[in-house]
This record gives C-alpha cells, structure tokens and sequence, in this order.
C-alpha cells in the first residue's frame, strides 16, 4: 500500500520577492545547461539553482549550498509552512515542436511518500539509473538536510475519485515561464480532502514517471540518517520523499518521445544498417530529405501496427524500419534474451535489434553515453545531423527518430518488474524545482491525515 502525508515544507515567502515565485524556481537540476544556469541565478539572488547546481570547487559546492540555504531561512527568504497541505499543480502548455496544437493542463499535486525499496513492489521503477547522478545528489542530501527536488509519480484512478477533494484549495501562485508554460500553485489543506487524497492513492502502486535517480538517492540517505538515529520516529521526515503526483489514467498525462542521435563509431555505413536490419525489419524508405512533420507522420502510421523506428542519415536519406511480423522474436539473438513484454515496446526492440545487434554499441557504451545524445526536439535533432558544414564527429552518424511510449506500456513493464533502457520517456513539461522544500530532520514528524 501506498503511504502519502501532507507537507509542512519550507516555501519562499512571497512578500520578500520582488519577481514574484516565478523569478526564484527552476526546472530539474539535471536539464540545466551551463548558460542557463548563469541566467537563472542572475534572474534572482535568491533562485533555487543556486542550491541545486551551487558554486564551488570539488566537494566545497555542497557546503556552498547549506551555506546560503541556513542563510535564506534565517533572513526569512524561505518560511515553514505550518500546516499540513497537499499542493495542487497545474501546468498548462502547448506540447513540444507541435506549435499548431491546443494547449493541455497537467493536474498534479505535491505531496510526501513514504519512502519504500523497489522489492516491496509499492513503489515501481521503469528505466536504468546511472551512478553519477546518485552520488552527486546524496552529497547535496547530507549537506542541505533537505529534498530539494520533487520526484514525479504516477498513480492510478481511473474513474477520477480525487478530483473533487484536489479542486479544494486556495490558488497562492501563478505565473508564466519562458518556455510558455502556465504554472498554478494551490494549497490543499482542507482534513476531509487531504484524507481523501491520502486514502485514494493508497488503493494503487507508485510509478516512477521521472527521478529516478532522486528516489533512489532519499532511499540511500533515509538507511544512513536511520543507523545514525536508531530512535528516529516511523514517522520521522528522513523516511518520506517529496513527490509530484499525477493520476496515470488522465487523459492529459501525455508522454513525449526521446529520440537517439549515435555518434562516433568507428564506422558506419546506412547502406549496411539498412541491409543488416532488413532481417528482423520491414524497410520503407521515404523521400530524401524528409523534414521532421514527414517522418513524424510516417513513423506514427507504421507504429499502428509494429514496433517502428525512423533511421535518418546526415545526407538526407530516412527509412522506416518496422518489425517484421514472420520473425519470432523468441528465438532472435539479441531481442530473444529479452522478457516478453518488453520485447513490445520501441524503445526495447530498438536498443537490443538495432544499437546492440547491428550497430555493436554495447549495453555498458549506452549506459555511459559513449556513443548516444538523447535529442527530444525532433528537427533540431535532423537539422543538427545533417548540417554539412559541421565534422562528422559534431554531426553524428545517424539519428533515430522515435514514436512517444504510451504510459500504459511503462506501467506494464514496471509492474513485471522489468525496466526499460535509460531515456526512454519524456514526460513534459518538467516539474519545477523551488515550488516547496521537504527538510529532512530525524527530529521532525511528518504529519499524520
């Protein structure tokens, strides 16, 4: 079962904000580029990216961060929020490089989740995590004693039995970021939907939508906070891990496709990919130099019946490689030492038929990046491959264009306990960083419904 609680976190006080909540957030940590992180910082002294990505030297960084993190609470910058809420979340936007569609809200709310190992089947990953990041993300654990960065989880509620009690509430931010995205910030406090809430997630399992590295870092520093503190309530705050939770049978949960640009191989030929794939593969060439809304709605047709993938290759030439339906994939070398069902998915039948088996790139090699850049803008992505003017080893091989994976397909493989290769969803927009802070004292208890 499920466990969530309400917040008591520390959130920015609004009145000491001359931008409003809008100047001091940020988007993850781990989708901040060098230059974005200059401008973030210089839009507020008081953004959040200065204690997600702070300044230092080595290690000196984390101190850094704890540093201006006690300085922002004791000059009132950051205030406990004394009572227990669950904090609704609105996003609304018009989906990625599709500028023509209508806008979608994403419904959500912050909340607390007991923090439990994967083997208790309660909460459920769906991709790989790499160390990097982990390590990373425990040294700014054990320094700020905060969770600074939500996850995002999925729970299941299909006929939509939260959405009276998340409609409670008084809105307390909105504003607007630079990628056009609308943000409603909402507490709900009222007891009788806050026991509403916590007694209708309970019904279902967690599924990891994004932060995986994050989940599994709290879990880490919750078992040293716990040998530390051996007489740490159950309820202490070190055990519950700040999430945003939206409900996986929404119709506006919507997932974005994470396309592979491979780089850097010793050789490559599209001649021989073609041909070497047409084993396992139905092969539809397109027109040469196809822009990205043909080989979308090529891809999307041919994905109605097969697992399918767009090759495109930097002198314009783009395939359709489909799986092919006389092929048992049992017996398949590469994709036959795959369980069943996730022999179903792109992203599965893509890494292990074609990256692994064709192409040679190693699950090790993907893991580490080695040979792979995960573009989501799929024609900046084809516009990049094929600038002539730019080196091969800047361009890239080829790129493979991806349909979006469905959210119940993730679920299917999480839920047979399997896990799908890094990067394999995009769940848009991203869950901003700033919105509110779980500290994570031993000495504290999080609050009962």
């Amino acid at each position: 079962m499920a466990v969530i609680a309400p917040l008591t976190p520390l959130r920015y006080d609004l009145s000491q904000l001359s931008g409003g909540l809008g100047a001091v957030v940020a988007p993850p940590y781990d989708v901040i580029s060098t230059e974005e992180r200059a401008a973030l910082a210089a839009r507020d002294p008081h953004n959040v990216v200065r204690l997600i990505l702070p300044e230092g030297e080595g290690d000196a960084k984390y101190g850094n961060a704890a540093r201006i993190l006690g300085d922002w609470r004791k000059h009132g910058i950051l205030v406990r929020d004394a009572k227990p809420a669950f904090y609704r979340y609105d996003q609304t936007f018009r989906p990625p490089g599709q500028a023509g569609q209508g806008t979608i809200t994403r419904r959500g709310f912050l909340a607390l989740v007991e923090l439990a190992p994967f083997s208790d089947r309660i909460v459920l990953p769906h991709e790989r995590t790499l160390s990097g990041p982990k390590e990373d993300r425990l040294k700014l654990f054990r320094a700020t004693r905060t969770n600074l960065s939500p996850g995002f989880m999925l729970y299941r509620d299909p006929r939509g039995a939260l959405d009276a009690p998340l409609d409670t509430g008084d809105v307390i931010a909105e504003f607007a970021t630079e990628d056009g995205v609308h943000h409603v910030l909402a507490k709900v406090s009222e007891r009788g939907a806050v026991r509403a809430i916590v007694e209708g997630v309970a019904r279902s399992t967690l599924l990891i939508a994004d932060g995986h590295h994050r989940y599994e870092t709290a879990l880490r520093y919750r078992d040293e906070v716990s040998e530390a503190s051996p007489n740490a309530s159950a309820r202490a705050e070190h055990r519950f891990f700040m999430t945003f939770l939206v409900n996986g049978d929404d119709k506006n949960l919507v997932v974005f496709p994470t396309h592979r640009h491979v780089h850097s191989l010793a050789s490559f030929s599209f001649d021989e990919l073609l041909r070497r794939a047409a084993d396992t593969f139905a092969v539809k060439r397109l027109a040469d130099g196809a822009d990205a809304d043909a080989i979308r709605a090529a891809l999307e047709e041919a994905g109605r019946t097969s697992s399918s993938v767009a090759a495109a290759d930097r002198d314009g030439r783009v395939a359709i490689l489909s799986l092919r339906s006389d092929v048992d994939l049992a017996k398949h070398p590469a994709l036959g030492q795959r369980p069943e069902v996730l022999r179903k998915t792109d992203v599965a039948v893509l890494h292990s038929g074609i990256l692994e088996h064709v192409l040679g790139i190693t699950p090790e090699a993907q893991a580490a990046k080695t040979n792979i850049w995960y573009p989501q803008d799929t024609r900046a992505a084809l516009a990049r491959l094929r600038a002539a003017a730019q080196p091969k080893s800047e361009t890239g091989d080829v790129l493979f264009v991806m349909n979006a994976t469905p959210v119940s397909q993730v679920r299917d493989v999480a839920e047979a306990g399997e896990v799908m290769p890094q990067k394999s969803t995009f769940f848009y927009p991203k869950v901003l960083t700033g919105l509110a802070i779980h500290t994570l004292e031993p000495d504290r208890e999080v609050p009962a419904p």
